[in-house]
């Protein structure tokens, strides 16, 4: 595997992304093309609606109706707001009148922030998925970007899981690691897209615990060619990203499916990748848990308490398993996300008295 770091300035932090200092790439590499310089109108999708920006105050009544949302992507939000639209048409309509809309405003100060809009509505208008949350236009009016999407009921997984502490039937969290994983193979496979920042806060939840895949500012096309990986500047959130990508900046399919071995550990144990409130040896999610895996007695010790118990612990092993096959250190070892897809259907299959 080539390198195409020279010295890598790692910053993580659980937020923002880190960069570093790219080299000439080897010839199994295929390179990052930048899109900075593609004009807005080359990247909108034909699929998506232009909003005025009187539409859009017209929605949001006048930007009034404001969403604390934790979901506010890779990149700068200047404010998140409940807007109400037709839902053939998608025209402003009156208050709980036609379908529901997240309008977010974003911050274009930089270069950076406006790159990753423009990732955003690229990937997003082409995608057609159930479980690839669906961007339904755009505005880009008066030095002023808005972004209009779906409205999920439930915010992000990070939201339930982590912030308002709901309860979460085994069954449930498998319907949403099934979503989200059909989410991500479908990136994979019908657009070549690669999520460089998947984590519990991209998984948007609609009333009845469906999964989204959100997110996409910071997503790469992936491997043309017959090359194995793209290489490209390193970006993400503390913890989630897989160690190939981290000290190399060398970028595979099978990149992201260590970044799902680490949200599948998470809705197991109901504890985050990091947490510094722990003791020192816990702090590190898959540092701490990894021993515990191999093991029906042991893996019971580290099952998320709300569960009570009730899960096949048959079932729990598979998924311990598979978590310990995402998190394998070589990306080729990995299975894919099909395959990660098809063990989860399995596994969900199993009653609860196995």
């Amino acid at each position: 595997m080539g390198n195409c770091l020279r010295n890598p300035k790692t910053s993580f932090s659980s937020a923002t992304n880190y960069h570093t200092e790219s080299v000439a790439s080897p010839p199994q590499e295929e390179a990052d093309v930048d899109s900075d310089a593609e004009p807005m109108e080359n990247i909108v999708s034909p699929n998506l609606k232009m909003y005025t920006l009187a539409e859009l105050q017209s929605a949001t009544r006048n930007f009034t109706r404001h969403e604390n949302l934790d979901e506010k992507g890779g990149f700068q939000v200047g404010g998140v707001y409940k807007g109400w639209v037709d839902e053939a048409t998608l025209a402003p309509s009156q208050l709980s009148i036609g379908i529901p809309v997240v309008v977010k405003k974003y911050q274009l100060d930089s270069d950076h922030s406006l790159k990753e809009c423009k990732t955003e509505v690229k990937f997003l208008g082409k995608s057609s998925h159930s479980n690839v949350v669906k961007l339904l236009g755009y505005c880009w009016e008066d030095q002023q970007f808005f972004l209009v999407y779906e409205y999920m009921q439930k915010r992000s997984l990070d939201t339930i899981l982590f912030r308002n502490g709901e309860q979460l039937s085994w069954q449930t969290r498998l319907q949403i690691l099934i979503g989200a994983a059909r989410g991500l193979a479908y990136l994979h496979t019908e657009l070549n897209v690669i999520h460089r920042d998947f984590k519990t806060a991209s998984v948007l939840l609609d009333g009845d615990f469906n999964a989204k895949v959100s997110d996409l500012g910071l997503a790469k096309p992936g491997p043309t060619n017959g090359y194995s990986h793209v290489c490209t500047d390193v970006v993400g959130t503390y913890g989630y990203a897989a160690p190939e990508y981290v000290a190399t900046g060398n970028l595979y399919v099978n990149s992201v499916v260590y970044n799902f071995g680490v949200v599948l550990l998470e809705i197991l144990t109901g504890r985050r990748v990091m947490d510094m409130n722990r003791p020192r040896n816990e702090d590190n999610l898959v540092d701490w848990a990894r021993p515990y895996l191999h093991n029906k007695g042991k893996l019971k010790r580290i099952m998320d308490p709300k569960l009570e118990d009730r899960f096949p612990i048959k079932a729990a092993y598979k998924a311990a398993a598979l978590v310990l096959k995402c998190l394998l250190h070589s990306p080729k070892d990995r299975p894919d996300m099909n395959e990660v897809l098809n063990t989860l259907e399995h596994i969900k299959t199993i009653p609860m008295s196995s």
